[in-house]
């Protein structure tokens, strides 16, 4: 069933985020996402590799604090590199491996501190600027781990588990364009990487490149009917607005692994466009409970319980949804229209007047503006507007009459 797209701000707000399945802790298509231990023969720097001879003791310790760590004794194993850091707070291993014990037990500005001291002292160490990103990836920042796996390319572009994350991150920070640039030049051979035909096809279908994006999804269908292809399929039919075809495809994605990251956010999008609101606010709360900085069902969650008027269930959502993507047009509209809702007349209003003048044809933010400049006491604004909505209107009466 094919159906009109809505606007950026509606019930189906602009594009979803990269469902690439290589989130969290459980890597798709073979993407390490776990952070690299530094060994006890890793001592590449020679005059501290030379202190650590001559003190044994310390030798002895940093030795027994990666076995500790290996062995996942964390806050044992963290004591040891604390105890070595006393001793010896230049020690890069111990500064790094003490950082990824953090970002184990989830002390993640704990960790990012130490690697950046770390990298104060080794700033050419790609192993543990990689480390980094990781620990602003998990936390949901995908601007600044990108900002890092972009030096990481730049020196190593032969780095495979940083040219992956970062097409990762590129496709969670909805930049489709910068995926393909990064990807394209492995178009050819994506059928033998999976994670590559998987981060590049996502990329083209995004960006409407149908074609090309089903010949990676063909490559993927080779290996065999998963839960990975028919969510592929299910997110190339949802950008051709199939979405009687979507919903089959993620419903036999579930049934195959309901567990797989994205997921659900994106089976919930599918049940949402299939006029299944409870259905899809269960799939999304779903996605939720494995990955709460998931953009994509906060934002449209939000965007349901919003419109069934549970303003203080909604705003949460809409508030996570904004910090993940403080740019995000549906976001933002979100936000104004509970603004609005809420008596925030003057928040909502600096709000939509922002949004219409970057989406000049976005109907919806046309609407809550002018009902924005009443609230105001601004008859002159609202009737303004009034005028471009009647003329948006026919606009897209017009457009719909040339579809049929």
């Amino acid at each position: 069933m094919k159906r009109k797209r809505c606007g950026p701000g509606g019930i189906r707000p602009g594009i979803p985020r990269a469902l690439s399945g290589l989130a969290g802790d459980q890597p798709g298509f073979g993407l390490v996402i776990d952070s690299t231990i530094v060994g006890v023969g890793w001592l590449v720097w020679p005059l501290l590799a030379a202190a650590l001879a001559q003190e044994p003791d310390l030798k002895s310790l940093y030795g027994e604090a990666v076995r500790l760590h290996q062995e996942g004794k964390l806050a044992a194993a963290l004591g040891a590199y604390d105890r070595l850091l006393g001793h010896r707070p230049d020690f890069v291993p111990a500064l790094s491996n003490s950082a990824v014990v953090l970002v184990r037990m989830g002390r993640f500005e704990e960790a990012i501190r130490r690697y950046r001291q770390a990298l104060t002292l080794d700033p050419e160490n790609a192993a543990i600027r990689v480390n980094l990103a990781l620990a602003h990836y998990k936390r949901a920042e995908f601007r600044q781990a990108a900002s890092e796996l972009e030096a990481v390319h730049a020196r190593q572009p032969a780095n495979r588990q940083a040219r992956d994350l970062l097409a990762d991150c590129y496709l969670r920070l909805g930049e489709n364009r910068k995926v393909i640039a990064l990807l394209e030049g492995l178009e050819a051979t994506a059928g033998e990487d999976q994670a590559v035909a998987w981060l590049l096809g996502m990329a083209l279908i995004r960006e409407r490149e149908l074609d090309r994006g089903q010949r990676l999804l063909d490559r993927i269908l080779r290996q065999g009917e998963t839960a990975e292809a028919q969510m592929l399929i299910g997110a190339a039919a949802l950008e051709a607005a199939d979405y009687s075809k979507a919903l089959a495809a993620l419903k036999k994605a579930v049934e195959l692994k309901p567990d797989l990251p994205g997921l659900q956010a994106l089976y919930g999008r599918a049940l949402m466009e299939n006029d299944d609101p409870d259905g899809a606010k269960a799939a999304f709360r779903r996605e939720l409970a494995s990955d709460p900085d998931d953009f994509d069902s906060n934002l449209h969650l939000g965007a349901l319980l919003r419109m069934e008027r549970n303003i203080d269930e909604a705003a949460p959502y809409i508030e996570r949804a904004l910090r993940l993507r403080p740019a995000s047009i549906a976001a933002r509209y979100q936000m104004a229209a509970i603004d609005l809702t809420r008596g925030r007349h003057e928040e909502a209003c600096r709000q939509l007047e922002s949004i219409v003048a970057e989406v000049p044809d976005f109907l919806e933010a046309h609407v809550q503006l002018a009902a924005a400049y009443y609230k105001l006491n601004r008859p002159e604004d609202g009737r303004r507007q009034r005028e471009i909505i009647r003329q948006l209107s026919e606009r897209q009466r017009k457009s719909e009459q040339q579809l049929h």
